[in-house]
């Protein structure tokens, strides 16, 4: 496929105006104070940029001349034709896949081109695919979660598809908005017709000879085994494991004459309406928990045992809804997409790089949330800086109002045992229950728990090292969607799914069969995550760890991720290429 000399330029504009252009505007307002410099540093690209993309759009004789001399740096155009070979009644390609919001991950059979590059989806004429799913419906992470108030951790134009502008005003959106738009771009894109449900992988193995995996399934409520054959196989599960929910033990847990319920598992029968409820825990789920059962519960405790940081947010996005009355959705898209995404990358280095003025500024704004007199310093200052754990979001401060009305309150200490009534903290207070909520975190299974195996020898992930954060070493045609944990999850997946789309075209071009990651047994290496939230320390052991070189380096940066999957070289000597 030849890259389209419009999209390169494009491209080049908005990585140039996102990588420096954007962090100059900010360092002259934070050394200066100059709001003015700060504003024409952002506002003179801006508007070269939509000049650009309204030439691009009108087809003007003019935009050609901008990069006529682009075009004689390009390589000539690959055409490739499908072999006997690949016409077999078996699917070329399998996907096992679960996460809602790797939709476009399992979409990595398809060109994602039009004339300038512009993202929509085309079915690759090339290649054939299946995606198998272990669930009875489309949606994953929104379709499993139904506890009262789920809604997205992060704002939909990074979490959702760059391809597909979000549509809906908030940008902080709930569960069942954010599932109906994953349903209707998968019926729009003809993907919800490939995919065959109740369908859970089991093993994998990989055939050298053949040069193909034998991917185990097992189909239905029966659990019947079948067999698919493919020569690629992008595993998009997700990282959690959605038949379980991670929960402590703690003592004396059957004595409690209430309902102990996790939000993974939420019963639809459970009414909490003038009842004392206990939400145990203090991540993303807890904090999106209370205010929504305090707007119905008698009262609601948020129980800590350690604080995390909260930030609140306004849940609709101002200054994106008014691009969006003025400019082309595409474009509005691309610029709030942009905006969002360079914001959270500086705030992400700005946090690593001082995070004792950040955890400084964080502690400010929440005590102009609750006032002078809450104990911010013991509900709300964690033991770790920021971003060593994901920073929890709330949209229109909706957690802090209801502390402040009284219907929430938090309480950080250990739980000594339950009770009949409730529970004994460690302290010797006793708080009251009806209901208790274990909003104690998630855990980590990567693949949907398949196993693979490479010409009968089994993979022990734990012992391997991921290769750009997407493939595994030392084992052929496999590659898996994992997002950032810093960013929204399909900022990385997107661009795992386009560089698995060069993979393949190149390996059809050039008549490979075979693509494999080697030279990683000797190198040195680390934990695959520098993170330490509970559910990954738990599951560490378990992860492909990562080098300390690239290819082997898994980069928590978009930026570096864009030109490492997107522009670098597929042939760069550590990826092996065979034919059969």
């Amino acid at each position: 496929v030849r890259p389209d000399p419009g999209t390169l330029l494009i491209l080049a504009f908005d990585v140039v105006f996102a990588g420096c252009l954007v962090p100059l505007a900010l360092g002259i307002y934070w050394k200066r104070g100059s709001t003015r410099a700060a504003i024409w540093a952002i506002a003179l690209p801006s508007t070269l940029r939509i000049v650009f993309y309204y030439l691009e759009q009108s087809g003007s004789p003019y935009f050609p001349v901008a990069y006529k001399g682009l075009d004689s740096l390009l390589p000539p155009p690959v055409v490739t034709s499908l072999s006997t070979r690949e016409r077999e009644t078996h699917a070329s390609h399998t996907v096992s896949r679960r996460h809602g919001r790797c939709r476009r991950a399992d979409r990595r059979c398809r060109d994602f081109r039009d004339r300038h590059g512009r993202a929509y989806g085309h079915e690759d004429p090339q290649h054939s695919y299946a995606i198998v799913e272990q669930r009875d419906k489309l949606g994953g992470t929104w379709d499993l979660f139904r506890y009262p108030g789920v809604r997205s951790d992060s704002d939909m134009f990074t979490l959702g598809y760059s391809f597909r502008p979000w549509p809906e005003v908030k940008a902080i959106a709930d569960g069942s908005t954010i599932l109906r738009y994953i349903q209707q771009t998968a019926a729009e894109f003809g993907i919800d017709r490939a995919i065959r449900y109740e369908h859970r992988v089991v093993r994998a193995n990989w055939s050298s000879d053949a040069a193909r995996w034998t991917v185990e399934v097992e189909c239905g409520p029966e659990r019947e085994l079948a067999q698919f054959s493919c020569n690629f196989l992008f595993m998009c599960s997700g990282y959690y494991d959605y038949a379980a929910g991670y929960t402590p033990q703690w003592p004396d847990v059957e004595r409690f004459a209430g309902r102990i319920v996790h939000p993974q598992f939420w019963p639809e029968d459970l009414d909490y309406g003038g009842k004392r409820v206990v939400v145990i825990g203090s991540g993303a789920t807890a904090v999106t928990l209370v205010p929504a059962l305090a707007a119905h519960a008698a009262q609601v405790t948020m129980l800590q045992r350690s604080p995390s940081y909260i930030v609140a947010l306004p849940a609709v996005d101002s200054f994106a809804n008014r691009l969006r009355r003025r400019l082309p959705a595409v474009t509005a898209h691309r610029i709030a997409r942009w905006r969002s995404l360079l914001m959270s990358m500086y705030l992400f280095v700005l946090a690593r790089q001082r995070p004792a003025a950040t955890r400084r500024v964080i502690l400010a704004l929440t005590r102009q949330e609750l006032g002078p007199a809450y104990d911010v310093e013991k509900h709300f200052t964690p033991r770790y800086n920021p971003w060593e754990q994901r920073l929890c979001l709330v949209p229109d401060s909706d957690l802090f109002k209801a502390l402040r009305s009284g219907k929430a309150t938090i309480v950080t200490d250990t739980i000594e045992r339950f009770t009949e009534q409730g529970l004994r903290l460690g302290s010797g207070q006793k708080l009251a229950a009806d209901i208790v909520v274990t909003a104690t975190g998630l855990v980590m299974r990567l693949m949907g728990g398949a196993t693979l195996s490479v010409d009968g020898r089994p993979v022990e992930l734990g012992k391997t090292l991921s290769y750009k954060g997407m493939m595994i070493g030392d084992v052929p045609n496999a590659a898996t969607a994992f997002g950032y944990t810093n960013a929204s999850w399909t900022l990385k997946a997107e661009l795992i799914a386009a560089y698995v789309c060069r993979l393949l075209n190149y390996m059809d071009a050039h008549g490979y069969q075979q693509c494999t990651p080697r030279g990683a047994a000797t190198l040195a290496n680390e934990d695959a995550l520098d993170f330490s939230s509970g559910y990954i320390q738990r599951a560490i052991h378990a992860l492909p760890r990562q080098g300390r070189q690239e290819p082997w380096r898994n980069h928590q940066n978009y930026l570096r991720d864009l030109f490492a999957l997107r522009f670098n070289k597929l042939n760069d000597g550590t990826m092996e290429f065979r034919r059969l």
